[in-house]
């Protein structure tokens, strides 16, 4: 199959550019907004609602800070570490997941510290809204032609410009299905089912499962993914995002076993 031709820019407004990939954010934070509001009003949380817009202006500015540092520390250290400035050009692209992981987690728990919220509550409200950011990002990967997958005779593989003459996984549409759609149905068909005395499942669990659900797909896709050019394979034959996802797993393992004991 031959990639089709779809430019990146949605379009232009003088300078102004607007970006698929940029739109896939914007929609990925609108859904967590009204998915979240809906559930405030849905539970009554009062406290949570009190505190609701300046929570969503900490996290958004979690995920790009915490995605962008992730992407500098994890994935071109040597380069950003010679160009400095490069840091702040965003546009030129570099994110990473689980840098904006990282962030969201300690920025949403020094936030519930300080406000007085129940950050394991907090945490299961907002993280089952998250695939749905997960799933339209990796779209926009696919429609900027980058994170391609590695060769594939599969009818499916996509000859992707700059990715060579031959066919390769759409690795960004496989990441899209499971940690998008799949993540999404999981968790949101489970968090109505996460009080019953006889199973235990404090706040918390969502989070857990959340991590454990995002490192396994995360983890098997990066067989299929081709591994980042500057990094190569980190362990073996294992890619730096092999090596993340795997200690993603083990911290929500962990938090699992907490939450449970609780």
């Amino acid at each position: 199959m031959t990639f089709p031709a779809i430019d990146p820019v949605l379009f232009s407004l003088g300078p102004l550019q607007v970006r698929w990939y940029g739109l896939m954010y914007v929609l990925g934070f609108a859904a967590s907004y009204f998915l979240v509001r809906k559930q405030i009003r849905d539970n009554n949380d009062k406290n949570l609602a009190r505190e609701f817009e300046n929570l969503n202006f900490v996290l958004i500015l979690a995920v790009i800070i915490g995605g962008r540092l992730g992407y500098v520390l994890f994935y071109n250290f040597s380069y950003y570490s010679v160009h400095p400035l490069e840091i702040l050009a965003t546009w030129h692209g570099g994110m990473s997941f689980h840098g904006a992981c990282i962030a969201l987690i300690v920025a949403g728990w020094a936030f519930c510290r300080i406000r007085g919220l129940d950050f394991w509550k907090t945490a299961d409200t907002y993280i089952v809204t998250i695939p749905i950011g997960l799933g339209l990002g990796r779209i926009g990967n696919f429609i900027n032609a980058e994170l391609i997958g590695r060769t594939t005779d599969l009818p499916w593989g996509i000859v992707f410009p700059g990715g060579g003459l031959y066919p390769r996984h759409p690795s960004q549409l496989y990441e899209a299905l499971l940690e998008g759609v799949l993540l999404f149905i999981i968790l949101w068909g489970l968090k109505g089912k996460t009080r019953p005395p006889s199973i235990n499942w404090p706040h918390g669990t969502m989070l857990a499962l959340f991590l454990v659900g995002y490192g396994v797909f995360r983890f098997f896709v990066e067989f299929v993914r081709q591994p980042d050019q500057q990094v190569g394979f980190v362990l073996g034959s294992l890619t730096m995002g092999q090596i993340l996802s795997s200690m993603m797993v083990a911290v929500g393992l962990f938090l699992w076993l907490l939450r449970r004991g609780r």
